[in-house]
This record gives structure tokens, sequence and C-alpha cells, in this order.
């Protein structure tokens, strides 16, 4: 790879780099610009352009701000990595029995719901398997994770379905062969492909609203981890290749929380992510995540509907059923926004190997992967807090009449859904902070990676104006896509 200063090495290669540094700045400043179009920020359409508290323009220009004064006081005030070796804390022990008990209700609780899912009503309004993966499991265990460690690896039904199966096994046939060892070169390849499946059944699978379809797809994805766990062992295959356990645990890395089966531990909150090994296929998890929800942001708005238009048009025109013309269409421009996300942080990490050539550009994006984290986390909670917010109360009353045959197992059969504890205008302002907390955590675990890499303080600020220029164009297109969804 040639070198971008070397057209310009008569004027002075240090010159050329800090034009280009400030040039990717500037670069990034106006995509984040040039992508919020007037009006409010909201998902799903609970916002309306009327409802908008501060004007859109003010909302990027004070967003690009923060981010640039974090930058800023990082460079002077971050001189040295503080998050690289973090010693945790010990705060309270565990009984040893609390994890196993923990998974056996996590595996009755998916036993129960995969039973709703076939007898209960097969209307995604009645039945509580709906409204249970995609607005509490899908968005609210991402949201707990946060806040209380990873929870979803005590619970973990595959986890503990695997782990009783193992025991059972030796139980009857007193030896059992050794696991093989996990492949490097799967890393968290199959974590990736589960978690765009999923998105690809929420998104464009034709049969997402029905009950029974979603049980059986749950039961097809325990076969796939039962064979995989048996072939690997339990603990390797679910920390690299159970999807829903690797992505809820890497949002886990952000929570000041970690639980081990010793005790529980405290850690400054984000910096769990610095101990992220990046393995084959973590910055292509990362991308799906980011690119995933943003589809699904894209597709609210009237940009997504030029874009497609034009494909549908020619699939039918070719004889392609109707349906089968809308799935194609969705599942190119799903691929093309998980593409388009990764060129963006590519950009970013190639203008930080022209700063030092000491490392390759695959190196340097395994380095700085984990600051992508918290952005996903923040692309999660801005797209679908309403969602939870309102649909996630519908889980009180599905689950009190999980047949809709008119029992009320909680009391709670008759309740409904409060769209008045938070205002459509609450909602916005939860999702604009969100965003930009998230993408400044994301800047502090960059430059923190930085300042452990080099060992000139003002290299490591250098090299970190790229990947400012990137966590500005991920607000701009975050917030356009929430500003554009009316």
């Amino acid at each position: 790879m040639s070198d971008p200063c070397a057209a310009a090495a008569a004027i002075g290669p240090a010159w050329c780099r800090r034009r280009l540094a400030k040039g990717a700045v500037a670069v990034g400043t106006v995509l984040f610009a040039g992508s919020i179009a007037p009006g409010p920020a909201f998902a799903h359409g609970l916002v309306g352009k009327q409802d908008l508290p501060i004007p859109g323009w003010l909302v990027a220009w004070a967003a690009a701000a923060v981010l640039v004064v974090s930058f800023v006081a990082l460079a002077v005030l971050w001189p040295s990595p503080r998050w690289e070796h973090l010693t945790e804390r010990r705060v309270a022990g565990l009984p040893r029995f609390l994890d196993p008990l923990l998974g056996t209700v996590g595996l009755a609780l998916f036993a129960a719901v995969i039973f709703v899912g076939f007898v209960g009503a097969q209307t995604s309004t009645q039945n509580a398997l709906p409204t249970l993966v995609f607005a509490v499991f899908w968005v609210g265990v991402p949201i707990a994770s946060l806040l209380f460690g990873d929870v979803f690896r005590a619970i973990n039904p595959w986890r503990a379905l695997g782990r009783f199966s193992g025991w059972a096994a030796k139980r009857m046939l007193r030896e059992l062969p050794e696991p093989l060892q996990y492949p490097e070169r799967l890393g968290r390849w199959p974590a990736a492909i589960g978690i765009f499946a999923f998105v690809w059944v929420e998104l464009i699978y034709s049969g997402r609203g029905d009950p029974s379809s979603l049980a059986v797809l749950a039961l097809l994805y325990t076969v796939v981890q039962l064979v995989g766990m048996s072939l690997y062992g339990v603990e390797p295959w679910s920390r690299r290749a159970d999807a829903f356990g690797v992505y809820f645990g890497l949002f886990a890395r952000l929570s000041p929380l970690h639980w081990r089966r010793a005790g529980l531990y405290v850690r400054p909150p984000f910096a769990g992510a610095a101990g992220l090994i990046a393995t084959a296929g973590t910055v292509a998890l990362l991308c799906v995540m980011i690119g995933t929800t943003s589809f699904d942001g894209l597709t609210q708005g009237p940009t997504w509907n030029s874009i497609s238009g034009w494909l549908l048009d020619d699939l039918r025109d070719i004889g392609v059923s109707p349906q089968r013309s809308v799935e194609v269409t969705f599942t190119l421009g799903l691929l093309g926004m998980i593409g388009a996300v990764y060129a963006l942080y590519r950009l970013g990490i190639e203008g930080v190997w022209t700063v030092d050539h000491r490392r390759t550009v695959s190196e340097l994006a395994g380095a700085f992967v984990h600051s992508l984290i918290p952005i996903a986390l923040a692309y999660v909670v801005a797209h679908y807090f309403g969602l939870l917010a309102y649909q996630g109360q519908a889980i009180a009353y599905l689950a009190s009449d999980p047949l809709a045959d008119g029992s009320d197992l909680f009391g709670t059969a008759n309740s409904a859904i409060d769209y008045g504890w938070i205002s459509a205008t609450g909602v916005w302002y939860v999702q604009v902070i969100t965003l930009v907390i998230g993408h400044a955590a994301g800047l502090t675990l960059a430059h923190d990676r930085a300042t452990a890499m080099y060992d000139d303080p003002r290299l490591a600020v250098r090299s970190q104006y790229w990947l400012l220029a990137v966590m500005v164009a991920f607000t701009g297109f975050a917030l356009w896509l929430l500003s554009a969804s009316a």
C-alpha cells in the first residue's frame, strides 16, 4: 500500500499527514452536517416533526461539538492508558448453586415460551412470543446487560441445556471423548451469521408475526447450538459462536458489573470493552450489529422507498412474485448497509495506518474494534427505545393470559399500554442523549487504546483524528436515520 503523502514529499510528509488528518475531521463533519435534515429525531413514527423541542440543525452541531470537545479533553487529560490493564474490585461472593439454578430458570422459561408459541393464539397481538422476542429480548436484554452485566449468560437456556446434556451423557456413558478444539479461523463468524439471520427474520421474513413459525426457528437454533456444543464444548461454543450469548456479552463489557462464578466485581463503566480479544469475525460481527439496526431505521423513511422501488419493479417484470421481490430487495439492502458500515470503519482505520506503518490495517482494525461496541448499543437503544417503552408493556397482559383463553395468571390480563408514562419528546431526548454518550464512549475507548499502542502521546492523538471523523459520521448518520423515519 502506497503512502498517501508520497506525492507531497517535497513539502514534507509530516505537514501532509497533518493536513490529511484535519481533512478527515472535516470530511466527517461534512458527512454529519449533510446527513441531518431539518426535523426531529424519532423512531417508528413516535415523534412527529412538529414536536421537535430543539431545531434539528442545532442538535447536529451540538452533537458534533460534544465529540470534538471530548476529543480535545482526552488529548489533554488522558495522556496514558487507564483501561488496558484494569484491575477489578471484588464486592461480593456468590453461592456455587446460583449458576445452575439460574440456568434452570432460563431453560424453564424457554420451554414455556416455546409451548405458548405453538399452543397459544396464532396472532402477534394475542401471543406473547413475538413481543417477548422482538421487544423484551432483543431490546430489553441489551439495556439490562449495560446496567447489570452479563445477565443473559446466567439464564442462557442453550448453555444450560448443553451443560445438562453433558452431565446426563457422562452419567449414562461414563466416558465421553474430549471435545474438539474450537477452530481459531471460525472465531466469532458463527455469531455474526446468527445475528444477521435473526435480523433477517425480524425485518424481512414474511412469517415473523406467526408465533408457531418463531417457535420452530427457536427450536432449529437450539439444535444448532447443541451440535456445536457437543463438538467443541459448552463454554468455548457459548463464548464465541452462540449468537445471542456473544451479542449480549459484548454489551455486558460496557457494564460496571462483572459477574463471575466466584463473585461480583466492579469496574469503571465501559472499561470492560478494552479486554475484548479481536478474534476472526469480530469486526464483521460489530459491523453486522450496527449495519442491521441502521437498515431497520432506513426502511422507516422515504429514502428507502425511493431506493428500493426500481429494484422491486425490475424483479416483478421478470416474473418474481411480489413477496419474493420484497425479500430479495430488502436482503440486498441489508447487506449493502452492513457493507457501508464496514467501509466507513475501514476508511478510518486506513487513516490511522497513514500515521504509523508499523502495524497492518487488519491489525489496527482488530485493535480498535472494541470502540464500536458502545456505538452498536447506542444504535439499538436509540432506534428501539420507543418500541420497548410502549410495546414492551404488552408483555404484562400477554403473559398473564398466555393462551388467550381468558386466564389471568398474574392479575394483569386487563392491563393496557400506558402511552403517557413518557412523552414522545422524552423518547426523543433519550435517543439523542444515548447516541452522544455512546459515540463519546467509543471515542474514549479508541483513545485509551491509542495511548497504549504508541509511545509518543502526540502520535496517539494524531491517529485518533481519523476515528474522530468516523465517530462524527456515525453520529450524524444515526440522527439522520431517526429524523428521516417520519
